[in-house]
């Protein structure tokens, strides 16, 4: 089901910070405040920088790139979540997977 920004729904925060920019798109780091179906998906879109490899919400465009991505470029590279048994925040982190990575690596080199 594809969502939409709406001035009446709930409440959904995102926060971005341009890390690259690339002729075609831009690497970001994203951090949300809320959890919503889609959120990052829909505010990127939103704002007319869908996510690269989104075919729902516009990241399937023609980006010049030898090899474009077969999926979604989102990558939780951190979560923070709180144990539902004891309170304690917890943080997972994880590298880029490679896939991203080679498409970081193509975009960078023009």
């Amino acid at each position: 089901k594809k969502m939409q920004v709406r001035t009446d729904g709930r409440s959904a925060v995102t926060h971005y910070r341009v890390v690259e920019s690339f002729p075609d798109c831009t690497f970001l780091e994203l951090t949300i405040e809320t959890g919503r179906t889609h959120q990052i998906r829909v505010h990127m879109s939103h704002l007319g920088h869908p996510v690269l490899g989104d075919a729902l919400y516009g990241g399937a465009r023609n980006v010049r790139m030898k090899n474009p991505p077969i999926r979604q470029m989102l990558h939780a590279a951190a979560l923070t979540l709180r144990h539902p048994a004891t309170g304690k925040s917890m943080t997972f982190q994880a590298p880029i997977p490679p896939d991203m990575a080679a498409t970081l690596n193509e975009l960078r080199a023009g």
